[in-house]
């Protein structure tokens, strides 16, 4: 399933590390995958029920397999 966020929280949302890049929707991977991901670094942060975890010690290494909520 998609991340579904309001557009103008997405806008404001950046990741935490010291450049705050701005975060899109999904993986490079998968675009559909519950990750907001870092336009800079390439991390990924999971989304759990919704609400994006944007701490750097929860953060999906760079070019591994997003988790997936099948159901």
């Amino acid at each position: 399933m998609a991340v579904q966020l309001d557009p103008q929280l997405l806008e404001i949302l950046a990741c935490p590390c010291d450049e705050h890049a701005p975060l899109r929707v999904g993986s490079p991977d998968d675009p559909s995958a519950d990750v907001l991901t870092c336009s800079s670094c390439g991390r990924r942060f999971p989304v759990v029920d919704g609400i994006p975890v944007l701490l750097l010690e929860e953060a999906l290494p760079v070019g591994g397999t997003a988790p997936r909520d099948d159901g």
